[in-house]
Protein backbone atom coordinates (compact mmCIF):
# COMPACT_ATOMS: atom_id res chain seq x y z
CA UNK A 1 0.00 0.00 0.00
CA UNK A 2 1.49 3.65 -0.93
CA UNK A 3 0.13 6.73 0.36
CA UNK A 4 -0.63 9.98 -1.89
CA UNK A 5 0.06 13.48 -1.03
CA UNK A 6 -1.88 16.24 -2.22
CA UNK A 7 -1.99 20.01 -1.60
CA UNK A 8 -5.32 21.46 -1.55
CA UNK A 9 -6.19 25.25 -2.82
CA UNK A 10 -5.79 26.26 0.65
CA UNK A 11 -2.68 24.91 1.70
CA UNK A 12 -3.97 21.84 3.48
CA UNK A 13 -2.48 18.74 3.06
CA UNK A 14 -4.74 16.07 1.79
CA UNK A 15 -3.75 12.38 2.26
CA UNK A 16 -4.95 9.24 0.17
CA UNK A 17 -4.41 5.67 0.34
CA UNK A 18 -3.45 3.78 -3.05
CA UNK A 19 -3.76 -0.27 -3.30
CA UNK A 20 -3.86 -2.17 -6.36
CA UNK A 21 -3.75 -2.39 -10.25
CA UNK A 22 -6.10 -1.17 -12.52
CA UNK A 23 -8.69 1.28 -13.69
CA UNK A 24 -8.75 3.88 -11.03
CA UNK A 25 -11.12 3.78 -8.41
CA UNK A 26 -11.58 7.15 -5.74
CA UNK A 27 -13.42 7.01 -2.66
CA UNK A 28 -14.64 9.10 -0.31
CA UNK A 29 -15.32 7.60 3.43
CA UNK A 30 -18.27 8.84 5.49
CA UNK A 31 -18.79 11.03 8.41
CA UNK A 32 -16.83 9.92 11.57
CA UNK A 33 -14.50 7.48 9.61
CA UNK A 34 -11.25 7.46 7.41
CA UNK A 35 -10.08 6.22 4.70
CA UNK A 36 -9.47 2.82 6.54
CA UNK A 37 -13.67 2.37 6.71
CA UNK A 38 -13.55 0.98 2.78
CA UNK A 39 -11.16 -1.67 4.15
CA UNK A 40 -13.38 -4.88 3.59
CA UNK A 41 -14.35 -3.44 0.19
CA UNK A 42 -11.68 -2.83 -0.80
CA UNK A 43 -10.25 -6.20 -0.15
CA UNK A 44 -12.62 -7.22 -3.04
CA UNK A 45 -11.63 -4.48 -5.54
CA UNK A 46 -7.75 -4.26 -5.96
CA UNK A 47 -7.56 -7.27 -8.29
CA UNK A 48 -9.64 -5.50 -10.91
CA UNK A 49 -8.86 -2.07 -9.73
CA UNK A 50 -6.42 0.39 -8.68
CA UNK A 51 -8.13 1.96 -5.55
CA UNK A 52 -7.22 5.07 -4.00
CA UNK A 53 -9.21 6.20 -0.66
CA UNK A 54 -9.22 10.01 0.02
CA UNK A 55 -8.41 10.97 4.05
CA UNK A 56 -11.40 13.83 4.66
CA UNK A 57 -9.72 16.65 6.11
CA UNK A 58 -12.77 17.33 8.89
CA UNK A 59 -11.84 13.35 10.26
CA UNK A 60 -7.91 13.81 10.46
CA UNK A 61 -6.45 13.39 13.77
CA UNK A 62 -5.99 16.78 15.38
CA UNK A 63 -8.50 18.50 12.42
CA UNK A 64 -9.94 21.71 13.45
CA UNK A 65 -13.20 22.50 11.40
CA UNK A 66 -12.66 25.94 9.93
CA UNK A 67 -15.24 28.53 10.11
CA UNK A 68 -15.30 28.61 6.58
CA UNK A 69 -15.62 24.51 5.96
CA UNK A 70 -18.00 23.75 3.28
CA UNK A 71 -18.36 21.06 0.79
CA UNK A 72 -16.97 22.88 -1.70
CA UNK A 73 -13.72 22.89 0.12
CA UNK A 74 -14.29 18.98 0.39
CA UNK A 75 -14.49 18.98 -3.04
CA UNK A 76 -11.81 21.03 -3.46
CA UNK A 77 -9.78 18.52 -1.69
CA UNK A 78 -11.24 15.42 -3.69
CA UNK A 79 -10.22 17.06 -7.42
CA UNK A 80 -6.29 17.61 -5.67
CA UNK A 81 -6.14 14.14 -5.24
CA UNK A 82 -7.92 13.32 -8.38
CA UNK A 83 -5.15 15.91 -10.07
CA UNK A 84 -2.54 13.16 -8.81
CA UNK A 85 -3.76 10.29 -10.92
CA UNK A 86 -2.65 9.59 -14.55
CA UNK A 87 -6.01 9.51 -16.07
CA UNK A 88 -9.98 10.00 -14.65
CA UNK A 89 -11.11 7.45 -12.11
CA UNK A 90 -14.31 6.60 -11.05
CA UNK A 91 -15.69 8.72 -8.13
CA UNK A 92 -17.73 6.69 -5.05
CA UNK A 93 -19.09 8.38 -1.88
CA UNK A 94 -20.20 6.98 0.93
CA UNK A 95 -22.88 8.97 3.34
CA UNK A 96 -21.74 12.58 3.51
CA UNK A 97 -18.60 11.41 1.57
CA UNK A 98 -21.15 10.78 -1.41
CA UNK A 99 -22.22 14.46 -0.97
CA UNK A 100 -18.96 15.61 -1.16
CA UNK A 101 -17.88 13.39 -4.13
CA UNK A 102 -21.39 14.74 -5.76
CA UNK A 103 -20.01 18.33 -5.52
CA UNK A 104 -16.78 17.57 -6.70
CA UNK A 105 -17.91 16.00 -10.25
CA UNK A 106 -20.57 18.82 -10.64
CA UNK A 107 -17.55 21.28 -10.75
CA UNK A 108 -15.62 19.04 -12.31
CA UNK A 109 -17.35 16.52 -14.45
CA UNK A 110 -14.73 15.93 -16.93
CA UNK A 111 -12.40 14.95 -13.99
CA UNK A 112 -14.43 11.50 -13.46
CA UNK A 113 -15.32 8.81 -15.65
CA UNK A 114 -18.50 8.22 -13.25
CA UNK A 115 -20.10 8.70 -10.06
CA UNK A 116 -21.58 5.92 -7.60
CA UNK A 117 -23.50 7.50 -4.47
CA UNK A 118 -24.10 5.05 -1.46
CA UNK A 119 -26.44 6.50 0.95
CA UNK A 120 -26.17 9.83 0.70
CA UNK A 121 -27.89 11.92 3.33
CA UNK A 122 -30.90 13.77 3.10
CA UNK A 123 -30.81 17.31 1.73
CA UNK A 124 -30.33 19.69 4.59
CA UNK A 125 -33.05 21.74 4.07
CA UNK A 126 -35.64 19.13 3.35
CA UNK A 127 -39.02 19.27 5.32
CA UNK A 128 -37.82 15.72 7.20
CA UNK A 129 -34.58 16.07 8.55
CA UNK A 130 -34.39 19.91 8.24
CA UNK A 131 -34.28 20.80 11.90
CA UNK A 132 -31.59 18.01 13.04
CA UNK A 133 -29.94 18.45 10.07
CA UNK A 134 -29.49 22.15 10.97
CA UNK A 135 -28.06 20.72 14.85
CA UNK A 136 -25.66 18.31 13.33
CA UNK A 137 -24.52 21.38 11.17
CA UNK A 138 -24.00 23.44 14.58
CA UNK A 139 -21.75 20.17 15.96
CA UNK A 140 -20.34 20.55 13.24
CA UNK A 141 -19.36 23.85 13.43
CA UNK A 142 -18.50 23.53 16.63
CA UNK A 143 -15.69 21.27 15.85
CA UNK A 144 -17.53 18.11 17.39
CA UNK A 145 -17.84 15.91 13.85
CA UNK A 146 -19.04 13.01 16.41
CA UNK A 147 -21.89 14.20 17.62
CA UNK A 148 -22.58 15.58 14.27
CA UNK A 149 -23.06 11.82 13.17
CA UNK A 150 -24.64 10.93 16.08
CA UNK A 151 -27.48 13.19 15.37
CA UNK A 152 -27.61 12.12 11.23
CA UNK A 153 -27.87 8.53 11.85
CA UNK A 154 -30.14 8.80 14.77
CA UNK A 155 -32.58 11.68 13.54
CA UNK A 156 -31.98 12.32 9.58
CA UNK A 157 -31.06 8.24 8.00
CA UNK A 158 -33.89 6.87 9.79
CA UNK A 159 -36.92 7.91 7.94
CA UNK A 160 -39.63 6.24 6.32
CA UNK A 161 -38.93 4.19 3.38
CA UNK A 162 -40.75 5.38 1.11
CA UNK A 163 -39.32 8.82 1.43
CA UNK A 164 -35.75 8.08 1.06
CA UNK A 165 -37.15 6.06 -2.57
CA UNK A 166 -39.08 9.67 -3.58
CA UNK A 167 -36.00 11.24 -2.50
CA UNK A 168 -34.11 8.86 -4.58
CA UNK A 169 -36.48 8.82 -7.39
CA UNK A 170 -35.66 12.86 -7.59
CA UNK A 171 -31.72 12.41 -7.13
CA UNK A 172 -32.03 9.73 -10.29
CA UNK A 173 -34.00 12.13 -12.29
CA UNK A 174 -31.41 14.90 -11.92
CA UNK A 175 -28.54 12.93 -12.63
CA UNK A 176 -27.68 11.78 -15.96
CA UNK A 177 -27.42 7.88 -17.41
CA UNK A 178 -28.47 7.45 -13.47
CA UNK A 179 -29.95 4.29 -12.08
CA UNK A 180 -31.21 3.29 -8.44
CA UNK A 181 -29.75 -0.07 -7.58
CA UNK A 182 -30.94 -1.75 -3.75
CA UNK A 183 -29.04 -3.59 -2.06
CA UNK A 184 -31.72 -6.10 -0.11
CA UNK A 185 -31.46 -6.73 3.50
CA UNK A 186 -29.10 -3.15 4.06
CA UNK A 187 -29.30 -0.12 5.54
CA UNK A 188 -26.35 2.63 6.15
CA UNK A 189 -23.37 0.77 6.69
CA UNK A 190 -23.18 -2.31 3.79
CA UNK A 191 -19.23 -0.83 3.45
CA UNK A 192 -18.86 -3.05 7.05
CA UNK A 193 -22.10 -5.24 7.32
CA UNK A 194 -22.08 -6.35 3.28
CA UNK A 195 -18.93 -5.49 2.05
CA UNK A 196 -18.77 -7.82 -1.19
CA UNK A 197 -21.99 -6.82 -2.18
CA UNK A 198 -21.25 -3.24 -2.38
CA UNK A 199 -18.47 -4.03 -4.12
CA UNK A 200 -19.77 -6.17 -6.65
CA UNK A 201 -22.00 -2.85 -7.08
CA UNK A 202 -19.58 -0.86 -7.74
CA UNK A 203 -17.47 -3.40 -9.52
CA UNK A 204 -20.20 -3.32 -12.20
CA UNK A 205 -21.12 0.56 -12.56
CA UNK A 206 -17.40 1.40 -12.69
CA UNK A 207 -17.39 -1.35 -15.60
CA UNK A 208 -20.05 0.36 -17.20
CA UNK A 209 -18.53 3.67 -16.98
CA UNK A 210 -15.25 2.93 -17.94
CA UNK A 211 -16.10 0.98 -21.32
CA UNK A 212 -18.22 3.92 -22.37
CA UNK A 213 -15.75 6.10 -21.55
CA UNK A 214 -13.33 4.72 -23.97
CA UNK A 215 -15.86 4.80 -26.55
CA UNK A 216 -16.43 8.36 -26.44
Amino acid sequence: MAELLATSFDGTRITALDDGNGPTLLLVHGSGGDATSWDRVVRSLTDDFRVVRVHRRIYAPGARIAPTYSMALEAADILAIAGLLDRPPFLVGHSSGAVAALEAALRAPTAFVGLSLYEPPLPTRSLIGGVAAQHAQRALAAGDPGEAMRIQLRDIVQVPMEVIEFLLADLAAALPDARTVTLAGQGHAAHLTAPEALADTIRDSARRSFAEYAQS
